[in-house]
């Protein structure tokens, strides 16, 4: 009785002829593995990494006046920032402290906002005179 698992045991994959498969032919056996994890690489943890940075950077940038969207969809702007808290004015006389983390996404900033300028109408001249 021929033993089938013993090869599989050995790690030592076997050529037509019985004899050890060279190192050409194990790389690419082992192919579509590296192919599959240089997927998951470039298409998941790189990107979710990226994102993860830019989070790190957005919430240790967080300043007096921004205007911030919490996780549960809360809008505000920061009436003052601690080492783990932010302290969120939503409305006249009401401040919410909530954790950094707790922060989704910054709106825009007070100081960058600026009035809009009033473009005066001006009736087109038809040249007409009115009596």
């Amino acid at each position: 009785m021929k033993l089938f698992t013993l090869p599989l045991l050995l790690g030592a994959p076997q050529g037509a002829d019985g004899a050890p498969a060279s190192g050409m032919e194990q790389l690419i056996s082992f192919a579509p593995f590296i192919l599959i994890i240089a997927i998951f690489y470039f298409l998941i943890i790189r990107p979710q990494n990226k994102k993860q940075k830019e989070t790190q950077k957005m919430l240790s940038e967080l300043k007096k006046g921004d205007k911030v969207v919490t996780i549960g969809g809360i809008h505000g702007s920061i009436a003052s920032v601690k080492d783990n808290s932010v302290l969120i004015k939503v409305d006249d006389n009401v401040k919410i402290e909530i954790s950094r983390s707790a922060v989704a996404s910054i709106t825009s900033a007070a100081k960058e906002e600026k009035p809009e300028a009033q473009i005066e109408e001006k009736k087109p001249d038809t040249g007409e005179t009115s009596s």
